[in-house]
């Protein structure tokens, strides 16, 4: 034998080992005593896992674990789909059910594919382990190994389950469990974010899912079909499963109200933690599927050095308030103010101040702005104040900026901008990707490390039309730049001549 196999034999002992240990048995119950618990746990299937999969279920339940196992368990002919995030442990609950519906007799051959053979071997081999070494499975329901027909790709139980390791574009032919044709089909990371970049990849295999192994199930049986996988691209057979699933169930690492799904395990530090590691891009695409290809609409960014303020003729702050009181880091929107110029055609962001944050600080962001201008030149303060908006600025944000002026003795007006806009997205493209692509929009490079503007160029890079991530930069930028080229268009002095000038210099008037 080989060092590679002796270790890899090594561990999978040492991988057992620890499932026995997780598996303790109580020696003093009677056979009649654990039958009546056995039967107790099988019409209580969230009790059955916590206590048969003991050495996988560290951390209580979400709701939507709870939610998911008992709608999977009450259809016997069902299409899940579940896309949950990294971290919420969609595999192991999907072992869990498999295993409670082989062990409860519901479920008797099963086929578990992959992007690989090679995948697909080591995602079968948990259910492997716990059937050879669980200690409570053996005690409950009998040694379930069955010698010469027990292999790491394939394995037959003494209760009759066929179990089998298929990567994506095998034959699945042959998988019939003597008369039983496959009535659970599993699917887990079948998609890879390479292939995902072919779409001919995509489409071979959606079509072997569709031409090979879907038909391998039998049209009189109930059968069960769950796909495991993030939506890691627009097109990709998770995505193309889950528009034809009986359910499609999409968590995040957060909700939607920024809080962790599984606070029972993640604790928002860590989540805090974990994301802060990682680009924006990466975190969407991991753990909020939301793939997102950086520079789909500005395709980069132009930072530069920005001219002395005195040679402007006056500067904007533009803020844009978004709904809600909260300063947390995982909620959706985001307060918005930016200080910006224009000079020689070319619009300059000169400060970025974008968060999450309370009503009061949004307002110190344009004493802040002020201050850091000092009155060399003059700044125009504006809020985006829609109707729908108007009721907050009227009762909040003006009291705010009343009291700002009266305890710190600051000349801070903003002005409402009221003009009714168009659909966000399609202004934002239309009115700053031309500037954009021509150079003409530029950050302030001074201000590269700051968080805030650091911010504004990641929603700029993860921009698109169908905004899959915030863009309340990116709109106060559009807003400011509308409000900056109005303002302009009433200072300037228009060039006046006389009539007697514009008959000698055209040659052609009488």
């Amino acid at each position: 034998m080989k060092q590679v196999d002796k270790i890899a034999l090594q561990d999978w002992e040492k991988f057992k080992e620890d499932i026995a240990r997780s598996t303790p048995v109580d020696k003093t119950m009677t056979h009649a005593e654990r039958e009546k618990h056995r039967i107790y746990l099988e019409a209580h299937p969230i009790e059955w896992i916590k206590f048969f999969c003991a050495p996988y279920v560290k951390s209580e339940f979400a709701g939507f674990h709870k939610r998911a196992i008992r709608r999977i368990i009450a259809n016997d002919e069902w299409f899940e789909v579940l896309s949950w995030s990294r971290e919420l442990a969609k595999s192991t609950i999907t072992m869990c059910i498999i295993l409670y519906l082989v062990l409860t007799g519901h479920k008797h051959n099963i086929i578990l594919t992959s992007n690989s053979k090679d995948n697909a071997i080591r995602l079968l081999a948990p259910y492997r382990a716990m059937l050879e070494a669980n200690g409570r499975i053996i005690a409950y329901y009998g040694a379930q190994m069955t010698p010469g027909s027990w292999t790491e790709d394939e394995f037959l139980t003494k209760g009759g389950a066929a179990f089998r390791a298929l990567g994506a574009g095998q034959s699945p032919r042959g998988s019939r469990n003597e008369a039983i044709r496959p009535d659970v089909l599993l699917v887990d990371d079948f998609d890879t974010d390479e292939d995902c970049k072919n779409p001919d990849i995509i489409q071979k295999r959606w079509e072997w899912w569709e031409k090979a192994l879907y038909p391998t199930r039998s049209i009189s049986t109930p059968t069960l079909i769950i796909f495991c996988g993030n939506i890691i691209a627009k097109d990709c057979c998770v995505v193309r499963a889950g528009a034809m699933a009986d359910h499609w169930d999409i968590v995040n690492i957060r909700d939607k109200e920024g809080n962790s799904t599984w606070p029972e395990k993640n604790s928002e530090e860590f989540i805090d933690r974990t994301l802060s590691k990682i680009s924006t891009k990466a975190a969407q695409g991991e753990y909020f599927n939301n793939p997102i290809a950086a520079g789909e609409v500005f395709e980069s960014i132009t930072y530069g050095k920005v001219p002395s303020l005195k040679k402007f003729k006056f500067l904007v702050a533009y803020g844009d308030p978004s709904p809600g009181e909260s300063k947390a880091k995982k909620g959706k929107s985001f307060k918005a103010v930016m200080l910006m110029g224009k000079l020689d055609g070319k619009l300059y962001v000169i400060k970025s101040r974008l968060a999450k944050s309370l009503n009061a600080e949004f307002i110190d962001w344009y004493v802040q702005l002020l201050e850091y201008v000092g009155g060399v030149v003059p700044v125009y303060c504006y809020m985006e104040n829609n109707k729908l908006q108007d009721p907050f600025f009227q009762q909040v944000f003006r009291p705010l900026v009343a009291k700002v002026r009266k305890e710190r003795g600051i000349q801070l007006y903003i002005r409402p901008d009221e003009r009714k806009k168009t659909d966000k997205a399609t202004r934002i493209e239309a009115n700053l990707e031309p500037m954009n692509r021509e150079g003409n929009m530029i950050l302030n490079e001074a201000e590269r490390d700051n968080p805030h503007m650091k911010e504004l160029e990641d929603q700029f890079r993860l921009f698109t039309l169908t905004l899959r991530y915030p863009a309340d930069g990116p709109d106060a930028v559009e807003g400011g730049n509308r409000i900056l080229d109005e303002i302009m268009r009433k200072v300037e002095t228009p060039l006046t001549r006389s009539r007697s000038e514009i008959s000698r210099r055209n040659k052609r008037r009488l």
